[in-house]
Formats: structure tokens, C-alpha cells, sequence
């Protein structure tokens, strides 16, 4: 298939390139990309006038909840709601039911995957097998298997003694460690911010701390085994300083921002409404603007959603007793845009660089660009489009968000992977 995207705004992080231009693409593959008119039949022609055209966006970080959670999403509807969020990769996390901990569970993963989902999913394997803590999992069989990374995301591993060896074992298998920082003798049974509207909604709180403390220990163990660290979902201020002390000292260390995260703050939440809930929580308004500088002065290196459907009755009970997380693949790219691009604390080729390129560089794979010769996983974004989030068209089974209702600009037209248009906004 011959397809055409013409007078975009085209965003390459890779050669740092900003320009109007057309891209041709051929059987899978970027065949031309030039400021010059590209003659010649073509099987889709896409008019890409104001919009950006950037590198398929890549999520580190996503729930899918299969298998075993199918009520909350399954592997074609994460799929799919990430193909009309713009991603063309996304890496799904392990903490399904069976767990991701084995290398038989993850070949059969990866065979489903390539059949079911209109994307590329890469399976992240788990540290201990079912998550436990106690025993380490065949990280070497599983890389051969097919994941991308190693993490125990919902929770920490908290004997370090054995983190360290799992580091250890994925600095030899060349594959990143993805960090939940939470230690979790220090939660409590903490539910949102430890601050002033805890106390005033009558919650437990979670303190800075329960993520710091654990940011500092992974970044320890980093250093000391000389593995490739990733710290995911960070939302305090003091990660953003450890995360620059760790690469100013030569740690091979990244992290991720969440939109949800950079948006809002704990003063947002003003009652007893789950869909506030995710973990880590939403933190102080200092926290946020300390996020904001992070990604603004590239200390932050990754834009991800830790997209995390629940059942709307799941949703619907307290914050007490709801369980902890949102969703995000279908509204990160208009948050992004409206909280970070349209502000001018990142810009257009930036973004594209935190949502597509970094992430392929922490993953060490050959993605993230709009380069000549390059599998053509391509994403089509209206900048200057305004809606109203709505819930009620997510593609995802999860419905949990904040933002409903929530006026956006930026929207997402057209996702191109492999070479196949596999989102095509239809209003």
C-alpha cells in the first residue's frame, strides 16, 4: 500500500528536523520524506495541511488486563484505544492474572498479540514470579521469549537483595528495568495525597516519601550493577532532583511523566470521586510545576499513561475502597498538547521526542523516527482542533477518567503502523 501524507508539519526528532514536508510511503516503509512535491499514484492520499506529522507515539507503560481481567480491557480493545490515542507501540504491563513470569506465558502472549492487536505490543516481564517478591523469574528465557523490559509494576520489590540480582541479570540481557517506586510498609493504607485535603475528605494519605525513598534505592542498585533503570510514573518533586543528581553522575537512568500527573493536582479533587484515584496519587501543586520544569529541561525523558481500566462499578465505590488507577491512551495527546505545547513549556518536535523517540531509545529498538528506510509507524495530530473529552466514545472498556468534560486542543487524525492505517478520525 502507497500512501501519500502531504504538507504536514513533519517532527524528527532523530535528525532534529522541523519542517513542512511530504512523506511517501511504500509496502511497510518510509520510502521519501522531502520539503520537495512527491509525484506519482498513490493508494491513500492523506492532506496533512497544519497538522504534525511525528513518528508513531510509543507508550512505556500500559494495563491491558489481559488475561484474566477481560471485564476491564482485553488485548484488542487496549489495542485499539491506543491506535485512536495516537500510539503504534505500547509495552503492557505484567501484573495480569496469570502474571507475565514465565517464558511459555509470554511466547503465547506474543503470538496473540501479533493476531489480535492492529499494533506492536511488548510484553514487560515480571521481576518475581506472581509478583510475590521471594522468588526471581527466568528474566534470560523470557527476553528469548519476547519481552522488551523487566518491571513488578503495582508494586516494589521490596527485598533488595534480590532486585539487585534481577538488575543485575537484565543489565547482562541488555533490557531496561521499569521502576513502580512504592515502598510499601510506608503506604499504610494510604489512598490519595498525604496533605491538607486528605485530612479535610477524611482519607489516609500517601507521603512524598513512599515514592522517594524507593527512587533513591533503585537508583543505588542502578549504579551499582551498571543496569539500564527506568522509573515510571514519577509525581514528586524530589524524584525530578534525584533523577538529575543520578545522570549527572553517570547512571544510566530515565523517567516518565503521566499527563495525569502534569495536569492536576490534589486541590482538584473536591469530593469523594474514584475516578481521582491512581498511584502514585495526585500530589501538591509544587510537585507539578517541579514535573512540568523536569520535562521542560529534559530531565524527564518520557511521556507515558499507565493506562489502567477499571469496571465503572469499581469506579463507582469510594475512594477508600475503589481500586487505584485511570485511564489514558485516548486523552494524552490532547492533554499533552494543551497542558505542555499550547503553554510553551515543551515544544512540537519535544513532545515528539518524549512520546516517540526517547521511548524507543529506553527500549533500544529501531523506532521513534520519521527517517528514509524506517518502518512506517506514523501519527497525524490536528494542534489546533478543540473538543470536549468524553468518555462515553472511549474505544478502551475503561471509562475512568477525571477529565470528562475536560476542554482540550490537540487531537489525534491518523495512525499509520507498519506501514497501515490503522486510525482514521472520522468527524
Amino acid at each position: 500500500m502507497r500512501i501519500l501524507i502531504k504538507e504536514g508539519r513533519i517532527l524528527n526528532p532523530d535528525k532534529n528536523e522541523d519542517f513542512v514536508g511530504n512523506i511517501l510511503v511504500d509496502d511497510g516503509v518510509i520510502v521519501k520524506k522531502t520539503k520537495d512535491k512527491i509525484d506519482g499514484p498513490a493508494d491513500e492520499i492523506i492532506e496533512a495541511e497544519g497538522c504534525f506529522v511525528m513518528p508513531g507515539l510509543i507508550d512505556l507503560h500500559v494495563h491491558f488486563r489481559d488475561p484474566g481481567f477481560e471485564y476491564k480491557e482485553t488485548l484488542k480493545t487496549g489495542a485499539d484505544a491506543a491506535a485512536k490515542g495516537g500510539f503504534t507501540s505500547v509495552c503492557t504491563m505484567p501484573n495480569t492474572k496469570p502474571v507475565m513470569d514465565s517464558p511459555e506465558k509470554v511466547k503465547l502472549y506474543d503470538e496473540r498479540a501479533k493476531k489480535e492487536a492492529v499494533i506492536n505490543v511488548l510484553p514487560v516481564g515480571a521481576v518475581t514470579i506472581g509478583q510475590n517478591g521471594e522468588e526471581l523469574t527466568d528474566i534470560r528465557g523470557m527476553k528469548e521469549s519476547g519481552i522488551c523490559a523487566i518491571s513488578e509494576d503495582g508494586k516494589s520489590v521490596m527485598n533488595a537483595g534480590l532486585y539487585r540480582e534481577a538488575m543485575r541479570i537484565a543489565a547482562e540481557c541488555n533490557i531496561p528495568v521499569m521502576a513502580h517506586c512504592e515502598d510499601k510498609n510506608m503506604v499504610a493504607g494510604g489512598v490519595m495525597n498525604e496533605s491538607q485535603i486528605s485530612k479535610k475528605l477524611g482519607f489516609k494519605g500517601i507521603s512524598n516519601a513512599v515514592e522517594d525513598v524507593i527512587v533513591a534505592r533503585d537508583i543505588i542498585i542502578a549504579k551499582e550493577t551498571n543496569a539500564t533503570l527506568h522509573l515510571c510514573h514519577c509525581s514528586t518533586k524530589d524524584s525530578v532532583k534525584m533523577t538529575k543528581i543520578a545522570k549527572e553522575d553517570g547512571v544510566k537512568v530515565t523517567a516518565e511523566v503521566c499527563p495525569h500527573h502534569f495536569t492536576l493536582c490534589d486541590e482538584d479533587i473536591i469530593a469523594d470521586d474514584a475516578n481521582y484515584k491512581m498511584n502514585p496519587p495526585l500530589r501538591a501543586r509544587e510537585d507539578v510545576e517541579a514535573l512540568k520544569a523536569g520535562l521542560r529541561e529534559n530531565i524527564m525523558d518520557v511521556i507515558s499513561t499507565d493506562h489502567a481500566p477499571h469496571s465503572r462499578e469499581e469506579k463507582q465505590k469510594s475512594i477508600s475502597e475503589s481500586p487505584f488507577g485511570i485511564v489514558g491512551l485516548e486523552t494524552s495527546v490532547s492533554l499533552t498538547m494543551t497542558e505542555l505545547v499550547d503553554k510553551g513549556i515543551i515544544t512540537p518536535l519535544m513532545m515528539a521526542e518524549k512520546m516517540s523517540y526517547n521511548p524507543a531509545k529506553v527500549l533500544g529498538i529501531d523506532k521513534g523516527t520519521l527517517n528514509e528506510g524506517k518502518i512506517a509507524d506514523i501519527t497525524i495530530i490536528n494542534p489546533d482542533e478543540d473538543y470536549v473529552i468524553d468518555s462515553s466514545t472511549f474505544v478502551s472498556k475503561g471509562k475512568n477518567t477525571p477529565f470528562d468534560g475536560y476542554k482540550v486542543k490537540g487531537k489525534v487524525k491518523y495512525t499509520i503502523c507498519n506501514g497501515n492505517i490503522v486510525y482514521k478520525d472520522k468527524e
